[in-house]
């Protein structure tokens, strides 16, 4: 571990890490911002989740993007491990399937922000019941 010596570099530290819990965290209005589940189950953990989590938070941090970005439970998707469940505001969740730090990367500048779809979706299995 770095040893911090200047007031000011501990300062500088705090403020990226205070900047990537916001950007993680952003609850109040997530309706209105891209909200990005990443699977941290067992399997998803093993798979690479944990990067994948740390890349999409940086990616988004270095593009500017408002996004919610949070840690799910097992999606039942084993088979495609690293996944993540990605939803711009106004559409339907999109699950992407074996994703790496590069396939993040894509899904950040492509998907979120230009809104062209990318291959390893993974199809919906299930019904959304309206009420």
């Amino acid at each position: 571990m770095t040893k911090i010596k200047p007031l000011d570099d501990l300062r500088k530290m705090k403020e990226a890490l205070q900047a990537k819990v916001h950007l993680r965290e952003s609850g109040e209005r997530c309706d209105e911002l891209v909200q990005i589940r990443v699977a941290m189950a067992t399997c998803g953990i093993a798979a690479g989740g944990k990067e994948v989590l740390r890349t999409l938070v940086d990616v988004l941090d270095r593009r500017g993007i408002e996004a919610v970005v949070t840690q799910t439970g097992c999606m039942g998707y084993c088979y495609a491990e690293p996944t993540i469940e990605v939803t711009l505001p106004g559409n339907d969740p999109v699950v992407f399937g074996d994703v790496d730090k590069e396939k993040a990367t894509q899904i950040v500048d492509r998907y979120v922000g230009k809104g062209e779809m990318l291959s390893g979706v993974i199809p919906v299995n299930y019904d959304v019941v309206d009420e």
